[in-house]
């Protein structure tokens, strides 16, 4: 009794959790066909206006086209430099190994205020800040060290003995990454794509500070929504969170693949 009364509760508990972080996304979506421009309750009757004026708006196709180069070519790079640093932790040892994991764990860590601050510093002195490939860059410091985590992982898994033994056979450093560590790591690297991919496209601090003019959909957003209450915010909310959840949700699927995978190479 005891045992169900535990599990039980645990249930309940997970419930209130899902309710509390999904109720106001579930609202967002219900009051983006909603008629009357102000979210209340009763609702009005049904409409898609506030889609019409957001498929009409080149404005937000603008920031949608930033948002998608940004995503995509943040998830690109995190994600090589995420291999790299994995597979340099996982292969090697070397004199101040541990400051530098450190270092590169460092800038999840840092509130993303002053990350967007040192960023805007940063860019502003050399002279590149309001760039589209500065939203790329910051984005990219920033979620590196997740797609390191997740590969680094992977690597747990992989028998030591295979990278000798393609030495052994004749194969040479580069082969034996491209043939044996490159395909087992592959569940993970697709995973880091698309986890880093999305939180590229949610990020808003960093990215307001340093797009300048090339705003992305979080910047449109805040700017949407200062001063005034627009419906249109809950339609694009309502885009921005299926495209969240499917890169999240796909980055999932390949995570679990990778535990279900057994460590072989093929």
């Amino acid at each position: 009794m005891r045992g169900a009364s535990i599990t039980w509760a645990l249930r309940i508990y997970l419930l209130l959790i899902f309710t509390f972080v999904f109720a106001p996304i579930v609202f967002s979506v219900i009051f983006s066909f909603n008629s009357d421009r102000f979210p209340t309750i009763p609702l009005g009757s049904f409409t898609t206006e506030w889609y019409a004026k957001i498929f009409a708006d080149s404005e937000v196709w603008e920031a949608a086209r930033n948002s998608l180069i940004v995503s995509l070519s943040t998830c690109i790079l995190a994600t090589i430099l995420g291999f790299c640093t994995a597979y340099s932790d996982y292969r090697y040892n070397f004199k101040f190994k541990g400051p530098y994991l450190a270092l590169v764990l460092l800038p999840p860590t840092i509130p993303l205020i002053i990350m967007a601050l040192a960023m805007l510093a940063w860019f502003s002195k050399i002279g590149v800040s309001g760039q589209l490939w500065s939203i790329i860059i910051a984005h990219s410091v920033l979620t590196a060290p997740f797609a390191m985590a997740i590969i680094r992982l992977r690597l747990n898994q992989i028998d030591p003995n295979l990278e000798p033994a393609a030495w052994n056979l004749g194969a040479s450093e580069w082969r034996t990454m491209r043939e044996v560590i490159v395909p087992f790591c592959k569940p993970a690297i697709f995973s880091a794509l698309f986890l880093t991919a999305a939180i590229s496209f949610d990020e808003f601090a960093v990215a307001w500070f340093v797009s300048g003019l090339n705003k992305t959909i979080p910047v449109l957003v805040l700017e949407i929504v200062q001063g005034n209450i627009d419906p249109r915010v809950n339609a694009i909310g309502t885009f921005v969170f299926f495209i969240s959840m499917t890169l999240v949700i796909l980055a999932q699927l390949f995570f679990l693949a990778r535990l279900n995978t057994k460590a072989d190479p093929q």
